[in-house]
């Protein structure tokens, strides 16, 4: 997804309003474009603040902004900045994240950042893309540099067997007919989340933009049992489904990244099992779930 970026953002550069604002990571895939258009790609050095402050100035003069770095450096060291220099300032941009939650394990706590889309959604009228799959990069990041409000589009080694690029609003990989229990995935759990109920009854539903939820989906496909899959902080979005379906009798169950600190190395595949976030794990709790 990294690579795909780089080239995708590097070709929008050929329009005058695009800027690339970094902070050292990505610095060198991005040298090239840089050379070409010193004046429109930024290296900050290590400095995030600044990085998103240096965004906020360029939005303000009508440029249109793409702000990179791993997500707990982009999102959570700088969020004050993101809070006041783009929203506070009502200008927008857009930030792209590499790291998601814990594919760079190896690195430890510093380069974890499962909290990083409940924090985006503490601001108001944020977009949120959460690719399963490289090739959903390049439409993704195109809808988020042509637009006008600020998108964030996380960016992940994990990735799904396939693509499926028009998954804005929910879209149906798998249907077990009226009335069954739905199960909702974001991003690159897919392939996780439909092994775990291979042999269930279950309706699988995907989406690669979580904000804004697509509540009407979900209301036109939820029975009484809902289940979210997401590769972030567990109940994330527990709230838009809870909204969505405040009407109706419904049961959620909310699956993803734990609480508790696991305080462990390891791999991204590690911390997938340890949050039970495989298929086993998933259907582990699905299982549980749906027995009551």
């Amino acid at each position: 997804m990294r690579d795909t970026f780089v080239t995708t953002a590097t070709g929008f550069l050929d329009d005058p309003r695009t800027a690339i604002v970094l902070a050292d990571i990505s610095a060198a895939a991005f040298a090239p474009a840089a050379a070409r258009h010193p004046d429109r790609v930024l290296n900050v050095g290590i400095r995030e603040q600044l990085m998103v402050g240096v965004a906020g100035g360029l939005a303000l003069t009508g440029l249109r902004p793409i702000v990179h770095s791993y997500a707990p450096f982009l999102v959570e060291r700088a969020y004050e900045q993101i809070k006041l220099d783009l929203d506070h300032q009502g200008v927008g941009a857009v930030l792209v994240s590499v790291g998601a939650s814990y594919d760079r394990a190896a690195a430890g706590r510093t380069h974890l950042a499962p909290a990083d889309v409940a924090l985006i959604d503490t601001l108001r009228d944020w977009t949120v893309h959460v690719p399963g799959h490289r090739d959903e990069v390049p439409g993704l990041l195109r809808d988020a540099v042509c637009g006008e409000g600020s998108a964030y589009l996380r960016l992940s080694t994990e990735s799904n067997g396939q693509p499926h690029p028009d998954a804005g609003d929910l879209r149906v990989v798998r249907d077990a007919g009226p009335g069954a229990p739905l199960l909702v995935v974001v991003g690159p759990l897919l392939d996780e989340a439909v092994a775990a109920v291979a042999d269930r009854a279950v309706t699988v539903a995907y989406t690669h933009r979580p904000r804004p939820f697509d509540t009407a989906g979900l209301r036109a496909l939820a029975g009484g049992e809902v289940i979210l899959v997401e590769p972030y902080l567990a109940g994330t979005s527990a709230r838009m489904v809870g909204a969505a379906l405040a009407d109706r009798p419904h049961r959620l169950l909310a699956l993803g990244v734990g609480r508790s600190e696991l305080r462990r190395y390891g791999t991204a595949a590690d911390h997938t099992r340890w949050h039970g976030l495989d298929a086993a794990g998933l259907r582990r709790s699905i299982d549980a779930f749906l027995s009551v």
